[in-house]
């Protein structure tokens, strides 16, 4: 197999468990000598003048893939803190707070226990999709065979600091009479799913005062045996609803097995997920940026827009799919001068201009921690601030295979085809504002909602969006789009 056949958008991905395993040690040895070596180029710096962090999340193949990535860095002469289990957004901060160089997460965010995979950053944010390209392509040729096993690292407790940064942001931001514990009296639940993001109930919520019983699997395990550890997984968001309804909390969190991602759910139970976190995060980041611009990912709302431009009186540029693509057009926009604070996907990657542009689901949560706290003082909620926010009566995703070798070119032309088509439509209108795909309106009596067709990011597969205000609306998109899609041989409806 291509070892480029493992890049995945800009992380590196692939199978470490079991008879079917290409993330395999020598695979991961060539991909840190690639690592090493475009560093070098981003940087300016020789092996033996950098330091480079490595981290894990709770995955069982973490530590065999760990011993290998330290092998190839120790080789070289670099400077290796073992951070063992981290966030990935706290690897990243180890090159704002720790002086490292560059940073290494193995993880494989929300994906069976199975993959893992590796993330890289510097200063100035992950690595990009050419930084990829060319870690993969020196890594084909790579020999690794004389590369002889040690492990020099240094053993680091980082999350202990990056704890004790979102603490301090507490502390500054809710500045209580009791400066030291200003979340006593609040109840709030958390559901690491297994993964890394125990620590966030344990050492910033506890320790800031909070009552944390009730809180679901905290502690590490790459089996995932309670639920998938993903926000947008229904079993698990019905299982931090349920322990926030049971344990009669007054907030409930939960992240993904790497904390980038995060999602919340108020006192009564109810989710604050996909477009109503975009929401919620928009109306925190847009109190000190008035009329400021939100970029988010194409499946957005159109409730999200009226909300964001009519309620909250800022901007809304729907972009595309990945959340890399909505942090890059968010840094081109201010670096035009427009004033962006933050670029967020419905998956839940959050990333805010005050945090390095970080997709940081534990630092998402903190923000809306402390407005909570700044709400209870008024008198109103988390769900007061996002009441204004149009909710879709119905919503649906259906994702249609392309049975083609060349699928992209191949889906390409269905979306063309779909935007001429759409043109002549009676009742559709089609979007002026796209960025990805092709989104069309349509009026009451063709579905009373919007559609979207896109390109997946990454597969074989065109993913449909359709959502409607009116019951059965959905069903009637759907039909109205069936009369296209199922024309074409290559596609299986």
């Amino acid at each position: 197999m291509s070892i480029m056949k493992l890049k995945s958008g800009t992380d590196i991905r692939g199978t470490a468990i079991g008879e079917n395993t290409n993330l395999t040690d020598d695979a991961v040895k060539k991909i840190t000598a690639g690592f090493v070596r475009v560093t070098e180029a981003k940087t300016g710096l020789s092996p033996c003048e950098m330091t480079v962090a490595v981290g894990h999340d709770s995955r069982l193949s973490a530590e065999r893939i760990r011993k290998a990535v330290v092998t190839v860095l120790c080789h070289y002469g670099i400077k290796v803190l073992d951070c063992s289990l981290a966030s990935t957004p706290a690897m990243f901060m180890t090159t704002v707070t720790a002086g490292c160089t560059a940073s290494i997460q193995i993880t494989a965010s929300h994906h069976p226990y199975d993959k893992n995979g590796l993330k890289f950053f510097t200063k100035d944010g992950g690595f990009e999709d050419e930084d990829i390209i060319s870690i993969l392509t020196f890594a084909e040729n790579a020999d690794v065979s004389d590369i002889e096993a040690a492990d020099n690292s240094i053993k680091t407790d980082y999350m202990s600091e990056y704890a004790g940064i979102l603490r301090k942001m507490i502390c500054d931001g809710i500045n209580a009479d009791n400066y030291e514990k200003p979340l006593e009296g609040l109840h709030i639940v958390t559901d690491a799913g297994n993964g890394a993001g125990g620590f966030y109930a344990t050492d910033v919520l506890e320790k800031l005062g909070a009552d944390i019983t009730g809180s679901l699997y905290l502690d590490p395990d790459g089996s995932f045996p309670n639920h998938a550890p993903n926000p947008e997984n229904a079993q698990a968001m019905e299982s931090i609803s349920n322990a926030v309804i049971s344990s009669g909390a007054d907030f409930g969190v939960i992240f993904d097995t790497d904390v980038d991602r995060s999602a919340c759910v108020d006192s009564s139970g109810k989710e604050i997920n996909r477009n109503a976190l975009i929401a919620l995060a928009a109306a925190i980041a847009l109190q000190d940026n008035p009329g400021g611009t939100i970029v988010t990912d194409s499946v957005t709302s159109d409730g999200l827009k009226y909300f964001i431009e009519n309620i909250l009186g800022g901007k809304h540029l729907r972009f595309k799919r990945g959340y890399k693509n909505v942090i890059n057009e968010a840094l081109r926009l201010n670096s035009l001068g427009i004033n962006t604070p933050l670029a967020m996907e419905t998956s839940g990657h959050a990333a805010l201009r005050e945090n390095y542009f970080l997709d940081d689901g534990a630092y998402l949560i903190t923000k809306i921690i402390i407005m909570l706290v700044k709400l209870r003082k008024e008198g109103k909620t988390i769900a007061d601030l996002i009441a204004d926010l149009p909710i879709p009566l119905e919503e649906r995703e259906i994702r249609f295979r392309i049975l083609e070798n060349d699928f992209r070119e191949y889906g390409q032309k269905v979306i063309d085809d779909f935007a001429v088509y759409a043109e002549d439509r009676e009742g559709w209108t089609v979007a002026d504002d796209n960025h990805e795909g092709l989104r069309v309106s349509l009026d009451k009596k063709h579905g009373d909602g919007w559609m979207l067709l896109r390109m997946s990011v990454h597969d074989p597969i065109l993913p449909f969006n359709a959502e409607s205000n009116s019951e059965g609306g959905v069903e009637k998109i759907i039909s109205e789009f069936n009369r296209f899609i199922c024309n074409y041989d290559k596609i299986k409806c």
